[in-house]
């Protein structure tokens, strides 16, 4: 039985496609798919907009790349922006830059650098988020969470400019995980096995199991204890 081939799809400069089912689709320029489409390899540099759906098996994008759908990839690394309007899964995602999801976002490996949004559920197994600007979710659900904030004077200037209201730092209503390694975060419960809360932080309830360590500063409403 002959295996079926699938079509290539290559985008340069300015132009539009249907949706479908491909091996490689490659975008240079200013892409729109008319349609939900799925790939082994996509990779994008320039401007692109899904009409629908995107599955990808390996996910590369360079500027910016917007679904009005689900996304639904294997490994994925977008430098630039990234915006979904249904939900996200990954096995592994990697976004320097700005990511937007308006539903529930989750993937094994979830590396932030820049800014971040989630209206709905974020779940990974793994997420480490450095901050050039604001963070947000409702909830966040991991085995290990690590939140940091960088200062870079080059990055600084250019958030201001997208968003001059934003605070960097994330923000959620509970984060629930593991290990918990926490720096310029606001959440009103949160919930672990090993707990860091670290500078700039402000939490209104840490429930914690085996270990709880606060450094100076750090601001806990409320402190429980709940392992043996």
């Amino acid at each position: 039985m002959e295996s079926t081939v699938k079509p290539n799809l290559l985008i340069s400069g300015v132009s539009d496609a249907g949706g479908g089912d491909y091996e490689k689709v490659k975008i240079d320029g200013v892409g729109t798919i008319k349609g939900s489409i799925a790939a082994v390899n996509f990779d994008t540099n320039g401007m692109t907009k899904v009409l629908g759906d995107l599955r990808a098996n390996i996910m590369d994008c360079d500027g910016m790349i917007k679904v009005d759908g689900h996304l639904t990839a294997g490994k994925s690394v977008v430098d630039g922006t990234l915006k979904v309007k249904g939900s996200l899964k990954a096995e592994s995602l990697a976004v320097n830059g700005f990511l937007r999801i308006d539903g529930d976002c989750e993937s094994e490996v979830l590396d932030l650098e820049g800014s971040f949004e989630v209206q709905g559920l974020l779940n990974a197994g793994r997420l480490n988020a450095v901050l050039q600007w604001k963070g947000e979710a409702r909830e966040i659900g991991v085995e290990f969470i690590k939140v940091r904030r960088t200062s870079k004077a080059s990055w600084n200037k250019l958030w201001r400019w997208i968003m001059p209201k934003a605070v960097p730092g994330l923000k959620a209503s509970v984060i629930e995980g593991d290990d918990i390694d926490l720096e310029y975060t606001e959440a009103d419960i949160v919930r672990g096995n090993r707990i860091r809360i670290g500078k700039g932080c402000k939490i209104g309830l840490v429930e914690y199991r085996t270990e709880l360590n606060a450094v100076s500063g750090a601001k806990i409403g409320k402190e429980v204890k709940t392992g043996d």
